[in-house]
């Protein structure tokens, strides 16, 4: 078996250990004769996956008891849906940072149900290449929440000191940089993820919500919708995706058995200046639209001097056995996604790779 170096956005990569260790269990789980996803999700065997995910996570994030871990479906989209369906009541207003992609989306939603405006724009020249400050944030003193997004995936930006907000309740879309590093979850009233890029496969979200303010949601939308009521029946209201959750299990025992968040910052952040250091070496050739303040670690985005030359780059990266590196269709360039699985080795392989394209076609 080769397996290719996978660059992808998301669905990413997963670390090794983590997928042998599916593979060893797939058809029978723990002695049960059958597969994680033939048991009932009220069963002890599943039963006993849910609850490790949920102290793994916990214990990694050093979430406060302040705070509930909730598993859903829908990905970051449906929560778009689900945070102003909750929390924006007749009457109020939300405030939306407005950084890419995602976070656009995310505002286009709230309109549906709601009144919310633009705290701030980023983008410039009809491109986003960086995240605004916080003085540049117009916040509403009376918005009912701030909602932004973390990291870009799309833009290849990313926050790296979080907006101060007040009293305002802080919502943060953080589905692809959510345990890259520490973080203090204390000061964010709702945090969502997708998991299929920093912390297992595609059809989980993660909802980290603070238990005051999902106790002012609201009651007359579907209960599905509740977070309360998800909270209430420990994310088994319905059937839930338990083979992705079960996955998610796997990813946070491979994190803790790395050392922890602290771990992954000091691994993050060693790939991403091994990239960002060549692309600056080489800056006639490999060209980074992001200000250096808000490049992201977890999505490098670049572009070479012509488009003919990047399409080459991607076909060689192929050959090369590297994929995903195209970057995405609205922009256009390359994008390489890091995030916790991909190995140090894996970018020292891709800079050979960049170091020996330039100069074969400068």
């Amino acid at each position: 078996m080769s397996r290719v170096i996978n660059f992808s956005a998301g669905p990413a990569t997963l670390p090794l250990p983590v997928l042998e260790r599916v593979k060893s269990e797939l058809l029978d789980f723990e002695g049960t004769g059958m597969s994680l996803m033939e048991h009932s999700h009220r069963g002890a065997a599943y039963s006993a996956v849910h609850a490790e995910a949920k102290s793994l996570l916990t214990e990694l994030l050093n979430i406060p008891d302040t705070h509930e871990v909730l598993f859903m479906q829908g990905g970051a989209s449906g929560q778009f849906a689900l945070v102003p369906m909750n929390f924006l009541h007749q009457g109020q207003s939300a405030d939306y940072v407005i950084t890419g992609t995602w976070s656009e989306k995310a505002l286009i939603e709230a309109r549906i149900q709601g009144d919310a405006r633009e705290a701030a724009n980023a983008k410039n020249d009809g491109a986003f290449t960086r995240v605004p400050t916080n003085e540049e944030l117009e916040l509403d003193p009376k918005a009912a929440f701030v909602h932004f997004t973390s990291n870009n995936t799309v833009a290849g930006t990313q926050f790296h000191s979080f907006p101060e907000v007040g009293d305002r309740p802080l919502v943060c879309d953080m589905s692809s940089d959510l345990l890259w590093r520490p973080i203090d979850v204390s000061k964010f009233d709702l945090i969502y993820a997708g998991a299929q890029k920093n912390l297992g496969p595609a059809g989980v979200t993660i909802v980290i919500i603070r238990k005051d303010l999902m106790a002012t949601g609201r009651e007359d939308i579907a209960k599905i919708f509740r977070y309360s009521v998800i909270a209430g029946k420990d994310s088994l209201y319905n059937t839930g995706p338990t083979f992705p959750i079960y996955v998610v299990r796997n990813v946070l025992s491979w994190v803790k058995d790395q050392g922890g968040a602290a771990a992954m910052e000091a691994r993050n952040r060693q790939k991403s200046e091994m990239l960002y250091g060549l692309i600056d070496a080489k800056s006639s050739f490999y060209r980074s639209p992001i200000e250096k303040a808000s490049r992201s670690v977890m999505n490098v985005v670049f572009r070479l001097p012509t488009e003919e030359l990047e399409k080459s780059f991607i076909s060689s990266c192929a050959d090369a056995g590297m994929v995903g590196v195209k970057g995405h269709r609205s922009v256009g360039g390359i994008r390489i996604s890091m995030y916790n699985a991909m190995e140090p080795s894996n970018i020292e392989k891709l800079a050979d790779f960049m170091t020996d394209f330039c100069a074969q076609n400068s």
